[in-house]
């Protein structure tokens, strides 16, 4: 489905961002993974090699906090690959504080990574699909973008900012033939979702009508869908992924 393509992946090196590395290599996609740490980037790449030697993957570590460095890191995969066809911004971090335990510079933390860095992202990969005649650009919302959550104010609040970011992106980047989505996870078995205490789990299954946690490849498959030529009249949306889970 996305054979030809170039993409950049943002928090690719395990979840969600790992299953969406995976799914698009396993679909003809030549794949620059990002990841905060090279570390992590190396042992990422490590995995996807030993699975499949043949498919065409990089690794990088840029400061998302840094618009120079995003630029770089996006030129370099350019040159690497010879254009970027696709950017998934997955990159985020999540808190559960009590406002009255929330610290500010936690909450700009959260609002840098989670919102500010998918506008750098973002802006330097529109310069490099507006060149080449067109792209897709892809975010990571929440269903708490929807429905906000009792306590950690700051990682809702940076989703709906995703939200209303891209649902604008999609009216403004049109023009130059980019079309520009995000998907909203519901609960996910995730490391993020690993670390809930169970007496927090349980309950949140039971309000999920098909009876489970989702899994990263229900959402990679999502984000395939959304990339693919099969959504070219998809644009400014937030699709639900999330079992119709009920708050």
């Amino acid at each position: 489905m996305l054979k030809g393509k170039t993409a950049v992946v943002t928090g690719g090196t395990r979840g969600i961002g790992f299953a969406v590395v995976k799914k698009f290599l396993e679909n003809g996609a030549s794949v620059a993974l990002w990841g905060s740490r090279q570390k992590t980037v190396d042992q990422a790449l490590e995995k996807l090699r030993a699975e499949d030697p043949a498919w065409k993957v990089i690794g990088m570590a840029p400061d998302l906090g840094s618009l120079q460095e995003v630029e770089n890191a996006m030129g370099r995969v350019k040159e690497q690959f010879g254009r970027v066809d696709i950017l998934v911004n997955n990159a985020g971090i999540s808190a559960r504080e009590s406002l009255y335990d929330y610290k500010e510079e936690d909450f700009e933390k959260i609002m840098d990574l989670n919102l500010n860095a998918v506008f750098r992202c973002a802006k330097a990969a529109a310069v490099l699909m507006k060149e080449q005649g067109g792209g897709v650009i892809l975010n990571t919302s929440s269903m708490v973008s929807i429905y906000g959550q009792a306590a950690g104010v700051g990682y809702p609040a940076s989703k709906f900012g995703v939200n209303g970011l891209t649902k604008s992106l999609a009216r403004e980047l049109g023009r130059d033939h980019i079309r520009v989505n995000a998907v909203a996870p519901g609960v996910i078995r995730t490391d993020m979702v690993a670390a809930l205490p169970e007496e927090l789990i349980e309950p949140l299954i039971r309000t999920i009508p098909l009876g489970r946690v989702g899994e990263p490849e229900d959402i990679a498959n999502a984000f395939l869908f959304l990339a693919s030529d099969l959504a070219s009249y998809v644009t400014g949306e937030i699709l639900s992924v999330d079992g119709a889970a009920m708050t």
